[in-house]
């Protein structure tokens, strides 16, 4: 048989054929006088069970081992281990089928949020906040809250919704405030206003998880960084009047 011959007859390419030589998982057959390969039935055989080892899942390297033991104990090995790759695979799948089904069910319903897909927490959060003042710090407050849903390690996020839960229900009250500081200098009057506005909205507990250093991470400086200089300044004033309050309630 000649190597198109053989191709077809097994159900592969003879692009795939020559791949498995070239990476020495086949071995080359005898060539006539005129240079072509002269495929036989063992060639045809062990073609059949390579393509049978790699509709399994194996790799090359894998598929090789697997071949290499006339006795078949290194397949077994090989396909145990498959094995578990698959039932590792199936259970990371059924996950982010339990995760999607919320947020299927929400994009349905018409409520899934202009910042999705994001987790079924977020979902729940902005679903209960309503609908989006017309404010431009609202606007970037919930593109703030998408971006920490992505970067907030999902063991925190629960808690993290919870707390800004607390915080979002008074919160549009200062969005005007924060609004009327886009062109304002850092020391303006209005910055301090904003700022007992904020600490009003913001539980205690907040101001005990956030030390200056956090303020001047990566995140919170990018944060920071999108806000108006007065802003940034009402909203750092305003997570230190809320560790003055927590240390003084202590």
């Amino acid at each position: 048989m000649r190597i198109g011959e053989i191709a077809a007859l097994v159900g592969v390419t003879p692009r795939a054929v020559r791949h498995y030589h070239q990476s020495g998982l086949l071995p080359e057959p005898v060539r006539r006088a005129n240079g072509y390969r002269e495929y036989g039935v063992r060639d045809a055989v062990l073609l059949a069970r390579i393509r049978r080892l790699t509709e399994l899942g194996l790799g090359l390297d894998e598929a090789r081992d697997a071949l290499a033991d006339d006795e078949g104990r290194g397949l077994v090995d090989v396909l145990e281990g498959l094995a578990d790759d698959l039932a590792r695979q199936e259970a990371v799948i059924r996950e982010r089928r339990e995760r999607l089904a919320p947020l299927l069910a929400a994009a349905r319903a018409g409520r899934l949020p202009a910042e999705g897909p994001v987790s079924p927490e977020l979902t729940a959060l902005l679903a209960g906040l309503g609908e989006v003042p017309e404010s431009p710090m609202a606007a970037k407050d919930r593109e703030v809250l998408s971006l920490l849903d992505t970067v907030v390690p999902e063991s925190e996020r629960a808690g993290l919704m919870e707390l800004i839960g607390k915080v979002a229900a008074d919160a549009h009250a200062v969005y005007a405030l924060l609004d009327g500081l886009a062109g304002a200098a850092p020391d303006s009057p209005g910055v301090a206003e904003a700022a007992r506005a904020i600490a009003a909205c913001l539980p205690d507990e907040l101001g005990e998880r956030v030390s200056d250093a956090e303020l001047d991470d990566g995140l919170a400086r990018t944060v920071f960084d999108e806000l108006a200089p007065a802003q940034a300044a009402a909203v750092r004033l305003a997570l230190r009047l809320v560790a003055e309050r927590g240390e003084d309630a202590g």
